[in-house]
C-alpha cells in the first residue's frame, strides 16, 4: 500500500514537470543582425544580443515562450514571418499603417526618429532632410526612408544598401554624400571609430520618428500576453534598466 502510494506521488510529480514543459512554448524569432544596439550578433559569443534580445528574454516567464533567435536580413523578415519560417519578428521594425495590413504588432517598446551623418569634414548644417537636395544619399533596404526619400524627387540619387554599416562604409570612402538611417543604430556604428571620416549630423531633427514592438502573425493570439509582458516591464523599471545597459533613455 505504501509502495502505491509512493508511486502515486513520483507520478503526479512526473506528470507536472511534464505539464510544465508543455506550458513553456519554443517559438523562432527573427532578428536583424545588424541593428545595433537593439539587435546584432554578438561577436565574442556569436549569438543574438542586444535591448530587443534582453527584452524578450526579461519577458520568457510572463508569456511562456522561449526564445529561438534567428539572424535575418531585415528586408526577409516580413516574409519570413508570413511564410511560417519564423514565428515572430524582434527587431528595430517600425509599426506602420502597410506593414500593419500584413503583419500584427504588439504595443509599441520604443521609439525613435532618423538621423543624418556625413563626411567629416562637411561643414555644413543640416536640420531637415530636405537640407540634402541635391546630394547622393543612402537608406537601408526595407525600411521606411526607402518610399520617403525615394518618392520626394529632391536628391541626385538615392542608393539602397543591405545594413547601416554598409551606408556609412561608402560616405567614409566618399562614394555618397550622406546617409539617412536609425538615429541610435548609426550613431552607435559611428561611435565604435570603425568610420573615421564619418560624423553624425548634429544639427540634424527627426522627422520620420517610429515606435516598434513584436511583429506576429495576423491573428496570433499571443499578442495579447505579449502586451501585457510589455506593459510589466515598462512598469517595474525592467525596460529602463535594459536601454541603459545599451547607453539609451
Amino acid at each position: 500500500m505504501r509502495l502505491n502510494r509512493i508511486c502515486s506521488v513520483a507520478l503526479a510529480a512526473l506528470m507536472a514537470l511534464s505539464g510544465a514543459a508543455v506550458a513553456q512554448q519554443q517559438v523562432t524569432i527573427g532578428s536583424s543582425p545588424t541593428g545595433l544596439p537593439f539587435t546584432f550578433v554578438n561577436t565574442e559569443t556569436n549569438e543574438m544580443d542586444g535591448v530587443l534580445i534582453d527584452v524578450m528574454k526579461a519577458i520568457e516567464a510572463d508569456t511562456g515562450l522561449t526564445p529561438v533567435f534567428v539572424p535575418t536580413q531585415f528586408s526577409a523578415l516580413v516574409p519570413s514571418l508570413t511564410s511560417g519560417k519564423i514565428d515572430l519578428i524582434v527587431s528595430a521594425m517600425f509599426i506602420t499603417e502597410e506593414r500593419a495590413k500584413v503583419v500584427d504588432f504588439s504595443d509599441p517598446i520604443y521609439g525613435y526618429g532618423e538621423g543624418a551623418f556625413v563626411a567629416i569634414d562637411d561643414e555644413n548644417s543640416y536640420t531637415k532632410w530636405e537640407d540634402f537636395a541635391g546630394k547622393t544619399i543612402g537608406v537601408q533596404q526595407g525600411t521606411t526612408f526607402v518610399e520617403l526619400f525615394q518618392k520626394s524627387g529632391i536628391f541626385a540619387d538615392v542608393k539602397i544598401y543591405k545594413g547601416i554599416p554598409d551606408i556609412i562604409a561608402d560616405v567614409n570612402a566618399g562614394r555618397i554624400d550622406a546617409g539617412l538611417a536609425d538615429g541610435p543604430m548609426a550613431a552607435y556604428y559611428i561611435g565604435q571609430g570603425r568610420f573615421p571620416k564619418v560624423k553624425m549630423a548634429e544639427d540634424y531633427v527627426a522627422s520620420a520618428a517610429g515606435e516598434f514592438g513584436v511583429a506576429l502573425r495576423q491573428g496570433d493570439e499571443r499578442r495579447e500576453t505579449i502586451n501585457k509582458a510589455i506593459a510589466r516591464i515598462k512598469e517595474d523599471g525592467t525596460l529602463a534598466e535594459i536601454l541603459a545597459k545599451y547607453g539609451l533613455k
